[in-house]
């Protein structure tokens, strides 16, 4: 496979700092501010296709915001399916998640992943520890271990304190990682019960394309490894087989933290978002044959450029 030539650009030293979430953590604010703007009651339906409308955005990343708002406890599922409004007034205000643009708390969340990954967090934490040990309002740390927890990585305990969970933290385990979706990715898309979801692949493939097209430059590291693995998670769905697409979200959640030092240079990573848009263009014309050996070749290359690093 002849990767794909990036273009070449320099980040200028004047550009936007990003937040620590993706395009879903937007959205889920900005359904934030709609249920707040419209005077929303509790159990008011909030209806896909007009919140897309209304935000502008696909219903991807809608249904994506309504999720992590429904961990949030902002909404809760219906009883036909879908979500309806749970908080309203100063209880929506304290729940909300907090925009990736004005959050400004990056470099707390990363000294925390780091800390984490290199064994100077103990298994469990408490929130006073945190607070002091990283300088952080009540407010601030509340919304980083929201952000965590909603990422996998720890867990409230009963009552008093927090816990992490298992992380990959080896070069060896980082690498049977990859081995193991070598394995299940390139299966799952010759799958039998593989049902293309055009809508949410699309959606998956403009973001890649985005990316490409320069976006890339201006995120940090771990909104780039969520929108990366957003995108196989998605063609993941697509195999309708349980057992693959949960296997496959437990070790996206298990290498996040060793990723966010693993991550290629920014002109290489261009290469294998341009390799994404390459393979939805492939499933979108009901090539899943060529998409399959091409996937292949793309976790493989990958593989070899990441875990061949000289260093973190």
């Amino acid at each position: 496979m002849t990767p794909p030539t990036a273009p070449k650009r320099t980040p200028s030293a004047d550009a936007p700092a990003q937040g620590p979430t993706p395009l879903a953590r937007q959205t889920a604010a900005h359904i934030v501010e709609h249920i707040a703007a419209g005077g929303l009651t509790v159990g008011t339906r909030l209806v896909e296709r007009a919140l897309a409308d209304q935000l502008k955005v696909s219903r991807s990343p809608i249904r994506q915001a309504l999720r992590l708002l429904a961990d949030e406890g902002v909404v809760a599922p219906a009883e036909r399916g879908g979500y309806t409004v749970a908080l309203t007034g100063q209880d929506l205000a304290e729940a909300a998640p907090v925009p990736a643009a004005e959050d400004g708390l990056e470099d707390a969340y990363l000294r925390i992943a780091a800390d984490r990954l290199g064994g100077e967090l103990p298994d469990r934490v408490t929130e006073k520890t945190l607070a002091r040990r990283y300088d952080l309002m009540p407010g601030q740390l509340t919304h980083i271990l929201r952000r965590i927890a909603v990422e996998g990585w720890i867990e409230r305990l009963p009552g008093y304190g927090w816990e992490f969970q298992p992380m990959l933290t080896s070069m060896e385990s980082y690498a049977d990682s990859y081995r193991f979706r070598l394995t299940i990715e390139p299966a799952a898309i010759l799958e039998p019960g593989f049902r293309l979801d055009r809508e949410a692949l699309e959606a998956v493939r403009d973001q890649q394309q985005r990316l490409v097209d320069g976006e890339i430059w201006d995120m940090g590291n771990a909104q780039l490894y969520d929108l990366n693995s957003r995108f196989h998670e998605v063609v993941m769905a697509c195999s309708h087989n349980s057992f693959f697409i949960d296997a496959l979200r437990r070790v996206d959640r298990l290498r996040r933290l060793i990723e966010y030092r693993r991550s290629l240079q920014r002109d290489r990573a261009i290469v294998r978002c341009a390799e994404h848009v390459e393979l939805a263009d492939l499933l979108l014309a009901g090539k899943r044959s060529e998409a399959s050996a091409f996937l292949r070749e793309h976790l493989s290359t990958v593989s070899k450029e990441k875990v061949g690093q000289s260093g973190t």
